[in-house]
């Protein structure tokens, strides 16, 4: 399959960039900085600001791609809020002008805790924004009434082992025997390449954890 990945260079992007290189697909991988982004089979790198719309629709209408792929987190500028705002203006209006689907890496303060009340009213008040606003990017595309699909990761991720042991939930948080939420970054990048490859989550939010 032919792919376009915005945010190929970050700590999950790198990994989703890596599983879909390993699986034999054809990545566009673009970033604001494509020098680091690892030279794999498959994998084409681009220069890209993730918030300037015009260039994100151009670049994925250039890259024959099948499927638009989102690893960005607003962080670039400092304003969590506004480089949301930004990104998922640019993601709408490619699905929009290209009609392809869309899936993203989302936050886990979109999902629920097992007793129903929201994960996003438990974030310290310094990461709350960003999560706020990755859910923002989502709320724009499904306002637009696009086809997307929203993969939020468990309360922790981090760079680990890539075990392919993980479970698949949906909008409430998952937690393992030990009461602990979490997945390593590489197992996440095994769910998020299995979506792309299957399309079993079209216009869900869904999850992965131990």
């Amino acid at each position: 399959m032919k792919f376009f990945l915005i945010g190929a260079s970050g700590m999950i992007g790198t990994r989703i960039l890596a599983e879909l290189s390993a699986r034999g697909h054809q990545v566009t991988a673009a970033a604001r900085s494509p020098e680091k982004i690892a030279a794999l089979p498959g994998v084409t790198a681009v220069t890209l600001n993730a918030a300037d719309a015009d260039a994100v629709v151009a670049a994925v209408k250039a890259s024959g791609a099948e499927l638009i792929l989102s690893a960005t987190s607003p962080r670039n500028s400092g304003d969590a809020t506004a480089d949301a705002a930004a990104f998922g203006a640019a993601l709408a209006a490619a699905g929009k002008e290209t009609g392809l689907p869309i899936l993203m890496v989302g936050g886990a303060g979109t999902l629920s805790l097992p007793d129903g009340s929201p994960v996003m009213d438990l974030l310290p008040p310094e990461i709350k924004p960003e999560a706020l606003g990755v859910r923002g990017m989502k709320d724009a595309l499904e306002k637009e009434g696009l086809d997307w699909t929203y993969l939020a990761p468990s309360a922790e991720i981090a760079p680990g082992d890539r075990t392919v042991e993980f479970r698949v939930g949906g909008t409430t948080l998952l937690s393992d025997a030990n009461g602990k939420s979490w997945i390593s970054a590489e197992d996440y990048a095994v769910a998020f390449a299995n979506e792309a490859e299957t399309r079993s989550h079209k216009g869900q939010v869904f999850t992965v954890g131990y």
